[in-house]
C-alpha cells in the first residue's frame, strides 16, 4: 500500500541512507535540512510517508541523508557532489529536486554543478549566502553541541523552527524532546552545521537554469524572513516565489504547501 523502501548506498569511503516511497513513475528527490545531522533517514520510512504522501500518487519520492562519515570542513557544494553520485547509482537523472533548509543549500549546488540532473528545483526555507540571523542561530547550536548540551539544542531548534501557535502544542513535550535530542554522531552534526554558516552560492545563482520555486516564511527565525527568498528570486532566472508571511521555518507545514508545489511542477 505505501510502497516504502529503505536502502543504503556506498559513496566513496562511506555509506548513505535513503527512503523511497510512492507509486508514481516520476522521480522527486528531497534533501532534508540540518536535522539530518541529528538522525539520518534510516528507520523513518513510515514517518517520511506521513510527511510526503501528498506527492506519492504522481511521484516516486526519494529522501536522502548525507553520508554517515563526512570529512572535516566538508562544504554544501561537496555534499551536492555526493548527492549527484547517489543519483547516478540509482539512475535518477532529470529529476525534480526539493531541498529544505540546509538541503536547499545543497540543492542550489546540485542545480549549478549538475544541471542535467535537475529538471525542476524547489528551494524551501533556505538561503544562498550568510546573514546575521543564521550566523547567530547556528553558531549557538554549534556551541551547544560542542558542550554536549543536547537537550538545550533540541529545544532551541524547536523554538527557532516553529511559530508561537505551534510551539504551544509542542512545549508540554519538551521533557521528552530533551531526552531524545542527542545526535547519532556529534562530529557529523558539527560538520553539517559548519557547512551551513559557510554556504555561499549567491555569486553563481544565475547558473540555475531550470524552473525554480522559492518558498519561505515571513517570520523565519533561522534563515531570515521573506527578503532572503526575494534575494534569490532576483538572481535565479526562471523562478516563482511563494511566501507565507505568518509562518516561519515551518512554512512547509502550511496546509496548501504540497498543493502549491504540485501546481508548480505541473
Amino acid at each position: 500500500m505505501f510502497h516504502i523502501k529503505e536502502g543504503v548506498l556506498q559513496i566513496e569511503d562511506s555509506n548513505m541512507h535513503y527512503v523511497s516511497l510512492g507509486k508514481g513513475n516520476k522521480p522527486l528527490i528531497i534533501i532534508p535540512g540540518l536535522s539530518d545531522g541529528l538522525k539520518t533517514v534510516k528507520g523513518t520510512g513510515m514517518l517520511m510517508w506521513l510527511m510526503y504522501r501528498g506527492f506519492a500518487k504522481e511521484y516516486r519520492v526519494w529522501i536522502f541523508s548525507r553520508k554517515n562519515q563526512l570529512k572535516p570542513g566538508m562544504t554544501t557544494r561537496e555534499m551536492a557532489q555526493d548527492q549527484a553520485a547517489a543519483m547516478d547509482i540509482l539512475n535518477l537523472n532529470n529529476a525534480v529536486v526539493m531541498g529544505v533548509s540546509q538541503g536547499g543549500m545543497i540543492s542550489q549546488w546540485l542545480a549549478i554543478d549538475s544541471p542535467e540532473k535537475v529538471k525542476k528545483l524547489v528551494l524551501v526555507v533556505t538561503l544562498s549566502r550568510q546573514n546575521q540571523t543564521i550566523q547567530k542561530v547556528v553558531v549557538n547550536w554549534i556551541d551547544m553541541a560542542e558542550n554536549e548540551r543536547y537537550g538545550d539544542l533540541a529545544v532551541d531548534t524547536m523554538e527557532k523552527a516553529y511559530i508561537e501557535k505551534a510551539l504551544r502544542k509542542w512545549r508540554p513535550f519538551y521533557w521528552l524532546i530533551r531526552r531524545t535530542g542527542k545526535p547519532v554522531s556529534k562530529e557529523r552534526y558539527l560538520i553539517q552545521a559548519n557547512s551551513c554558516i559557510t554556504h555561499n552560492a549567491y555569486p553563481e545563482l544565475s547558473k540555475i537554469k531550470c524552473p525554480t520555486l522559492i518558498a519561505g516564511g515571513g517570520e523565519d527565525k533561522i534563515v531570515g524572513g521573506a527578503e532572503v527568498q526575494q534575494e534569490m528570486a532576483e538572481h535565479i532566472p526562471d523562478n516563482q516565489l511563494l511566501i507565507y508571511p505568518d509562518l516561519g521555518h515551518d512554512a512547509y507545514t502550511a496546509k496548501n504547501f504540497i498543493t502549491k508545489v504540485l501546481d508548480f511542477l505541473r
